[in-house]
Formats: C-alpha cells, structure tokens, sequence
C-alpha cells in the first residue's frame, strides 16, 4: 500500500487513480499513523512552500515523513512535494524545508513566461531507476514558478547517497527529477503526463514491489 500525504494541497485524487492505472493500492490520507504503515509514501501538491509546511505542521505529519525520509522505503515527492525536500525556499521570504536534499528553490529569472506551463522535454542519462524505458528527451507535463537549485549533486556529502538528477531547460537547466537512495522525487507531474508519466509511475510501483534499494 502507498500512502499518499493529504495536507491539503493539490489534486490528490489524480494520483491515486493513476496509482491504480498502474496496478499498486493507494489510498490518501492526513493519519500519521498510515503514514507509518505504508510500504512507500508520495507526497504531491501545488501552491505555496510556506503554507504547505505550516499545513504539514498542524496536520502532526511533520514526524510520520520524516521517518518516511529516513531511507528504509521508497519515496516519491511530485511538484510541490518535490521541492518541500530542499533545505529553503525564498517564496515569500526565506522558508525552512524539510532538509532532506540540500538546496534553494528559487523563482524563475525574468525572460520566460511564468509560472513555466505545459509540456517540455526532460533529459537523463539513463541512470534513474523512474526512467527505465524512458526515452531522453521524452516530454513531461509541468505547473511551476520556482525551482530547486541542487546544491552538491555532483559531490554529495560523506555518508549521504549519489544524488542522481534529470534536467530540463526554461530559460535555466534545472533538475526536473532526482533520486538519492531510496528518495524520488519529480518537478512535473507525471499523473499529467500521459504515456511517459504512465510509465514512470509503474517504474515507482515496480521498486514498491519490489523492495529494491
């Protein structure tokens, strides 16, 4: 069973139907103790960075994942709950994260329309689990105005995992997805993405299935 994280923000309701196109139970939830009990946990979202923690906080969620981001079972992190991995956030003034991925998410610089709307390609060099069967260069449906500055992907700290990214160019080549152990996490959305967001997921559940590190 995965448990998808209900904080109250985003569609969870398209995540779990696209959990069950895949063949893998999903049930939303705001219980820390589901949280605990599930075999990988998603946490999705859309709007604001700040707002999101403070909902985690008064949900009581804020412990349930950190013990979910202690590396024992998968993890996927989708848009908002992407970039709530990273250590700040400067919407709206300087915000603390969950700290789990060192780095920034910054907005966009002037130049290109935002927030960055629609569909565009995601390249990788074949070295993600989420990618297996996934072209480079397949395209990925994306709402977003920020974006995380990854800090030490190519040099990672003693003791912490490979940080392994995906990238993606609007205006500046930011890391569309990463996986660091058994951490995952998307900027797109894949349960918008049609044939590749498909196929991600079920590569998600496969590693669920699986138990594979």
């Amino acid at each position: 069973m995965i448990a998808v994280v209900d904080y109250g923000r985003g569609n969870l309701g398209s995540v779990e139907k696209a959990f069950a196109r895949v063949g893998i139970p999903a049930v939303v939830t705001q219980d820390p103790r589901a949280v605990d009990e599930a075999d990988a946990v998603v946490l999705p979202g859309d709007g604001a960075f700040h707002d999101a923690m403070e909902n985690l906080e008064r949900l009581g969620l804020l412990p349930a994942l950190g013990r979910a981001l202690d590396g024992s079972r998968p993890f996927l992190g989708i848009c908002l709950g992407y970039q709530l991995l990273f250590s700040t956030s400067e919407e709206f003034g300087e915000g603390r994260g969950l700290d789990v991925i060192p780095g920034l998410v910054q907005r966009f610089p002037p130049g290109r329309k935002v927030p960055h709307m629609g569909w565009n390609r995601v390249r990788h060099a074949g070295d993600l689990r989420l990618f297996e069967g996934i072209p480079p260069g397949a395209s990925f449906y994306f709402v977003h105005s920020y974006y995380p500055v990854v800090a030490g992907a190519a040099s990672p700290a003693p003791g912490r995992p490979i940080l392994r990214a995906a990238w993606c160019d609007y205006g500046v080549t930011f890391a569309a997805a990463i996986e660091q152990g058994r951490i995952y996490a998307t900027q797109f959305h894949p349960e918008k993405s049609q044939r590749w967001g498909l196929r991600l997921l079920e590569n998600f559940a496969a590693i669920v299935k699986g138990g594979a590190r």
